[in-house]
C-alpha cells in the first residue's frame, strides 16, 4: 500500500494543473451554493448541472428565499437534471435550515448529516468544502481512485464498505490541507481515473498505482453494464413531469396521457410521482406541482 504522503504530493500538483474553474469552487462562493451543487451533482455530470445551478443561484441565492417557494417550483426549476426527488430534499433542506439555523448553512458535520437529503458524502463535501473541515469525502470518484490505486482493484463495491472509510481516513492530510485533498482525488476520478476508460498515461499516480502495477486485473464479478434509459419507469415519469413544469398550473389527465402510450407504465409512473410528492391530483381530476 502506497505511503500516504507518497500519493499526497503528485496528486495536489496535477489538481493544481488540471482543475476544472467551477463557480462552486471559487473563493467567495457560498456554503449554500456549495450545498446546492453537491445535491445537483450526485449522479449527474459537471455539463449538465452547471446551467441549471446557475439559474437556480441567481433565483435563490440563500435558503430562505428557495424556502418562500413552493415545493413545486423547485420541482419546476430542476428542469432536466434527473432524480427529481433531489429538488425536494434541496427544498426541505432550505426551509430546515431556514427554521432550525437562522438561514445560515451549518457549519458542524453532524447538523448537516441530519439536514433532509443530506446523506454522509454531502455532509462531508460541505463540512470540507465550505467550512475547511478534516472529514473523509467518499464520493464515487474517489472511491474508485482509491480503489485502484491503494487496494487494486478494478471497482470499489456498491456501496461503501467499514474498510474504505478506513482507508480514506488514514490517507487524509492535516487540516490545513484536507479539503484540498479531497477535491483533488476527486476531480482525478472524474477526468482521468474514470469508470469506462482509465487514462493511465496521464495519472500522475500511475507509477504507485496498485492496480497498474498488478496489471489492471478484471473487476471480480458481473460485467458493469450502462444504465439504461428509453422505454423505462424513469423516462414516463419525465415525460410526465415535462407536462407539469410546462403548464404553470393544473392540467387535465388527458394532457399527461399523450405524453406515453403504455397505459399501464404511464399509470404506474403517475401514481409513483403522486406517492414521491412530484405531484398533486386534485379534486376535480387534475394535476399539478405539489403547492
Amino acid at each position: 500500500m502506497p505511503e500516504p504522503n507518497r500519493l499526497l504530493e503528485p496528486v495536489l500538483d496535477w489538481y493544481a494543473a488540471n482543475a476544472r474553474d467551477l463557480p462552486w469552487r471559487t473563493p467567495g462562493a457560498s456554503p449554500w451554493s456549495i450545498l446546492v451543487s453537491e445535491i445537483m451533482l450526485q449522479q449527474t455530470p459537471v455539463v449538465r448541472v452547471l446551467p441549471v445551478w446557475t439559474e437556480w443561484m441567481e433565483r435563490w441565492p440563500t435558503p430562505a428565499s428557495l424556502a418562500r417557494e413552493s415545493p413545486g417550483e423547485a420541482v419546476r426549476h430542476w428542469g432536466r437534471l434527473g432524480y427529481p426527488r433531489r429538488a425536494l430534499n434541496l427544498h426541505a433542506c432550505a426551509r430546515a435550515i431556514t427554521d432550525r439555523h437562522g438561514g445560515e448553512v451549518p457549519t458542524e458535520h453532524d447538523a448537516l448529516l441530519a439536514l433532509p437529503g443530506v446523506g454522509e458524502y454531502t455532509a462531508a463535501a460541505v463540512a470540507s468544502f465550505a467550512f475547511q473541515g478534516r472529514h473523509a469525502v467518499l464520493d464515487t470518484n474517489v472511491r474508485r481512485v482509491l480503489a485502484r490505486a491503494v487496494s487494486g482493484q478494478e471497482y470499489p463495491p456498491k456501496a461503501t464498505t467499514p474498510a474504505e472509510r478506513r482507508l480514506a481516513a488514514s490517507l487524509l492530510p492535516d487540516a490545513d490541507r484536507a479539503p484540498l485533498w479531497a477535491v483533488a482525488v476527486m476531480e482525478l476520478g472524474a477526468l482521468v481515473c474514470t469508470a469506462r476508460a482509465a487514462r493511465c498515461a496521464d495519472c500522475p499516480i500511475s507509477d504507485l498505482c496498485a492496480w497498474r502495477l498488478a496489471g489492471k486485473p478484471a473487476h471480480d464479478g458481473p460485467a458493469r453494464k450502462g444504465q439504461t434509459y428509453a422505454g423505462t419507469d424513469r423516462q414516463c415519469r419525465g415525460r410526465l413531469l415535462a407536462v407539469l413544469r410546462q403548464a404553470h398550473g393544473a392540467v387535465p389527465k388527458e394532457a399527461l396521457d399523450v405524453v406515453w402510450d403504455d397505459a399501464p407504465q404511464r399509470e404506474r409512473a403517475l401514481d409513483g410521482l403522486v406517492a414521491d410528492g412530484l405531484a398533486e391530483v386534485l379534486d376535480d381530476g387534475t394535476y399539478r406541482l405539489p403547492g
